[in-house]
């Protein structure tokens, strides 16, 4: 007997729905990236996530500071906002936050409240990077000016209280590219060290070709066309052709071996779902310590616009363990 077919909407988890209605209803049905103009859909999309902010941020002890650090040779300085939890002595494990946004939207602003989260969470420092948006600013605009802080908040460890053995790039979707590619130039470089890259629902490959970026089109949270809209923002003609590199797209990476380990995870209902789950395949055939999460139900950034599901509760709680475990001090060696 044939199975029913049913819609993706009906594969959704229901404590998921209500997130994805109050999306879609802000943003409209083609979600954010059917908002043509660049400034309006970041207005938008700043709107809605100052909506969502939690309340009682003033207390949660992490003090923060805005500054403008060197960027790329040739380039404007990069905004970056240093968050620093208090009363913590000696030197502390370091986290560059990369926002995401399609390569488009997005800023320190933004998901200041997440940053917060980790930083109390896990009594770190963290980095947030506001890198040059496309599609006025094209590759390789954004991922330098990501690794640009990460040399930054490397040479400056000291003044900073962090522990430069204990680096880590952490982004999700855009900054889950550019966490990725962050961790390739820093192995291609020469450093900094990284003791992990967590990369959550990244947008990985230009070519969006995967069975998944055509499986779902419809749900109004980044759909496989909207991966493809945000390439083609950050590379212009290039996107999907020969001319694209690792740091733009990391699944064209030919050699992943020597990479900082690596943590992934993804909701199986998002366009980004093959994509993310081939990168860690590969990851693991490279022999680099890789783990990977599919979360049944859940659409892309799931945990951002229904927190309170138990599946987002459940994915943030494997995130911050998984945190904790690779920012821990390194174990004394024995003589």
């Amino acid at each position: 007997m044939t199975a029913a077919v049913t819609s993706l909407r009906d594969r959704i988890d229901p404590q998921l729905l209500d997130g994805l209605d109050a999306f879609v209803a802000a943003s409209g049905p083609r979600g954010l990236a059917g908002i043509a103009d660049p400034v309006r859909r970041r207005a938008v999309f700043a709107e809605m996530m100052a909506a969502a902010a939690p309340a009682g941020a003033a207390d949660d002890g992490v003090a923060t500071t805005d500054l403008q650090v060197p960027g790329p040779e040739g380039a404007p300085p990069v905004r970056v906002r240093v968050y620093r939890p208090a009363e913590v002595a000696g030197a502390v494990p370091g986290l560059l936050y990369i926002h995401g946004g399609g390569m488009v939207i997005g800023s320190v602003d933004t998901e200041d409240p997440i940053t917060r989260m980790l930083v109390a969470e896990l009594g770190c420092v963290a980095v947030s990077v506001d890198y040059r948006l496309s599609p006025e600013t094209r590759h390789p605009g954004p991922v330098e000016d990501c690794y640009a802080a990460l040399r930054w908040m490397a040479g400056e460890a000291g003044e900073l209280g962090v522990d430069a053995a204990r680096l880590a790039v952490y982004g999700g979707s855009a900054g889950g590219n550019l966490a990725a590619a962050t961790a390739l130039l820093a192995r291609d470089r020469g450093g900094p060290p990284l003791v992990l890259q967590m990369v959550l629902y990244p947008m990985l490959d230009d070519r969006a070709d995967s069975p998944s970026a055509h499986e779902i089109d419809d749900i109004g949270i980044f759909d496989g066309w909207a991966s493809r809209e945000g390439f083609e923002a950050l590379l212009g003609e290039r996107a999907g052709t020969d001319d694209v590199d690792a740091y733009a797209a990391p699944a064209r990476a030919g050699d992943l071996s020597g990479l900082a380990p690596a943590y992934i995870d993804v909701g199986q209902l998002d366009a980004l779902r093959d994509e993310s789950v081939e990168y860690a395949l590969r990851l693991m055939r490279a022999g680099v310590p890789t783990e990977l999460h599919v979360y049944p139900g859940a659409y892309h950034a799931w945990e951002v616009f229904a927190p309170d599901a138990d599946v987002s509760a459940r994915a943030v709680a494997v995130r911050l363990g998984v945190l904790r475990h690779h920012l821990q001090p390194l174990p004394a060696r024995v003589a």
